[in-house]
């Protein structure tokens, strides 16, 4: 394994964005927002680096893409597959990802097939499924990545910033009108299910300068 340079992410994010020219105002500057203040994309392309990049990636309701193409265009992975229920922001990432090696589809997690991949990565979606549902998607994720599982979660360990991050969600949903309740696991059962694939575990903080008691889980193949 090679180490790689970690990018520029002012580089990476101007990249990206320009890939969505086309989309909505909203869209590209929920996108270029989302590149640069979420703690969770420079720490994503830090592990990225490190590892010589990601490989094939799978990237795990995906949104409008921005974070598998932030890690192609900065020449962190070599193909990725994007699996998001939202049919409007897989519209905007497929238009983004035009003549990339990326496709974006629209799919259910608490049933779709993970792709076999060399990485899969999913940041903020387990916490929102039924508990059953989440422990069945790590369950399809350690059979199709080769290499690792890459989770941005919820520890609901973490004290004040769990207590101040249910209520922060509490309010999302508000908001959204969606009525889906936060179902965060304890980061041991989110755990279990790879480590009984034989993946070793490492869990490091990913709050950045956020209150929340968000941190990568990161699985690594033996």
């Amino acid at each position: 394994m090679t180490e790689l340079a970690a990018p520029s992410l002012w580089q990476v994010t101007r990249r990206v964005g320009a890939l969505y020219a086309e989309a909505s105002r909203f869209s590209r500057n929920f996108v270029r927002g989302k590149l640069l203040t979420d703690p969770a994309t420079p720490a994503v392309l830090r592990l990225a680096a490190a590892h010589g990049g990601f490989g094939e990636v799978a990237d795990l309701g995906c949104g409008r893409g921005q974070v598998g193409l932030a890690l192609l265009m900065a020449g962190l992975a070599e193909r990725v597959l994007g699996l998001d229920l939202d049919a409007g922001k897989i519209q905007d990432a497929r238009a983004a990802a035009r003549g990339l090696p990326a496709r974006f589809e629209v799919a259910d997690l608490g049933a779709a097939a993970v792709p076999r991949c060399d990485t899969a990565v999913i940041f903020d979606v387990l916490l929102q499924m039924p508990e059953a549902a989440q422990r069945a998607l790590l369950e399809r994720m350690a059979a199709a990545a080769r290499r690792r599982v890459v989770i941005r979660a919820f520890d609901p360990s973490r004290g004040w910033r769990a207590r101040l991050g249910a209520v922060t969600e509490d309010w999302a949903r508000v908001i959204r009108r969606d009525g889906t309740g936060l179902r965060p696991l304890p980061l041991r059962e989110l755990a279990a299910p790879l480590e009984a694939a034989g993946f070793r575990i490492s869990v490091t903080p990913c709050w950045g300068w956020t209150p929340l008691p968000n941190v990568m889980l990161v699985a690594e193949a033996p």
